[in-house]
Parts: structure tokens; C-alpha cells; sequence
């Protein structure tokens, strides 16, 4: 009896099983890093998670003003619970007219006893709302170091699109804060255009 030719295709479909296993092994991986910048992209489109969508300032520009219709922006504030912050809305809400730019504010404050660098997570319900609110400028777009005792005035800019629901008159921009440790910081502050 020949056993050779049987150990030999047997060797062959093992090395053959172990390429597609790392192929599909590389593959995974590709995509697991690939999922987040996806999901990203996703969420801004759709406003899925009260994901809001970002806006330049000349494209804002060019949008009409619904005057016929007010809508209701209030605003909100959290800090993690291992974040000594300080963090809250200058004004608790605004009314406004869909398509026109609108710049709010908010406060932060360290009350920590060491320079913390936090990072500002923003979302918008009713989430049906989310992706019909455009930030132009934001503090949420980058990181912001604070030292002990330091306190800070952090401007949002935004338009609410003249293509939100009818049905929709209120709703809430929400931020939370996070610390962010470790990583480059970035000395940029939003900057803002007068309007």
C-alpha cells in the first residue's frame, strides 16, 4: 500500500487551509480598523446615535432662513464621573429660525488639583433631529487642556437645517465630557466667524 501520495495531499490541503485562515484572519483585522472610521461616517450621515453633521462656514452661508418657523435648541452639559469638571450652558436654550447661524457658549472650570485634558462628546435628541443640526465650528473638535483652577468659555456654532421635521419644535444639544489621557494636545481653539 502507498501511504505517500495520501500524507502528501493531506500536507497540501493543510498549507493550503492555514493561507485562507491567515488571509481571513488579515481580512478581519482590516476590516475591524476600517469599522470605526465606518461607523463614523454612518452615524454623521444618518444622525443615527445623535450624531450631529459638521458644516464649513461658506456653505452655511449659502443656506436660506426659514423665518415662517421657530425651533427650540436647548442645551445640555455632563461630565464623567472621574472628570472633576466644572461644565454647563451659559444659557439654558434658544430659539431660532432654521438656516440661520446661530453661536452658543459654554463654561468649563477645572476644579482638580492637576491639568486635565477633556475631550467633548456631543449628541442631539430627538435623534430624528440629529442629522438635520450642523456645527460649523466647535469646541468639540478638539482636545482642551485645562489647568487647575483654569476655567474657559467654549463657543459652538451652529445652523439647524430648513429640512428638519415640521413635527420637530425642541430639541437638545448635549455635551459630555471625558478625560483623555495620554496623546497629542491641540493648542488650536475653534475660531469663530462673526455673523
Amino acid at each position: 500500500m502507498n501511504v505517500q501520495p495520501r500524507t502528501a495531499n493531506i500536507a497540501a490541503g493543510n498549507r493550503r487551509l492555514a493561507w485562507q485562515l491567515a488571509a481571513g484572519a488579515l481580512l478581519m483585522t482590516g476590516f475591524g480598523y476600517l469599522l470605526v472610521p465606518l461607523y463614523q461616517v454612518f452615524c454623521e450621515y444618518t444622525g443615527f446615535n445623535g450624531t450631529t453633521s459638521r458644516i464649513n462656514h461658506g456653505q452655511a452661508a449659502t443656506q436660506g432662513i426659514d423665518r415662517t418657523r421657530w425651533v427650540t435648541v436647548e442645551f445640555a452639559a455632563n461630565t464623567s464621573v472621574d472628570l472633576p469638571w466644572e461644565f454647563s450652558p451659559v444659557v439654558a436654550s434658544v430659539r431660532v429660525h432654521p438656516g440661520e447661524m446661530v453661536l452658543a457658549q459654554y463654561q468649563a472650570r477645572n476644579l482638580g488639583n492637576r491639568a486635565i485634558v477633556g475631550q467633548a462628546v456631543p449628541s442631539v435628541t430627538p435623534g430624528t433631529a440629529a442629522a438635520h443640526f450642523r456645527k460649523i465650528e466647535c469646541f468639540c473638535f478638539s482636545r482642551q487642556p485645562l489647568d487647575p483652577g483654569q476655567a474657559l468659555t467654549l463657543p459652538v456654532q451652529f445652523q439647524v437645517d430648513t429640512d428638519l421635521p415640521r413635527e420637530i419644535g425642541t430639541l437638545t444639544l448635549s455635551y459630555t465630557f471625558f478625560e483623555q489621557r495620554g496623546g497629542r494636545i491641540s493648542s488650536a481653539r475653534p475660531r469663530l466667524t462673526k455673523l
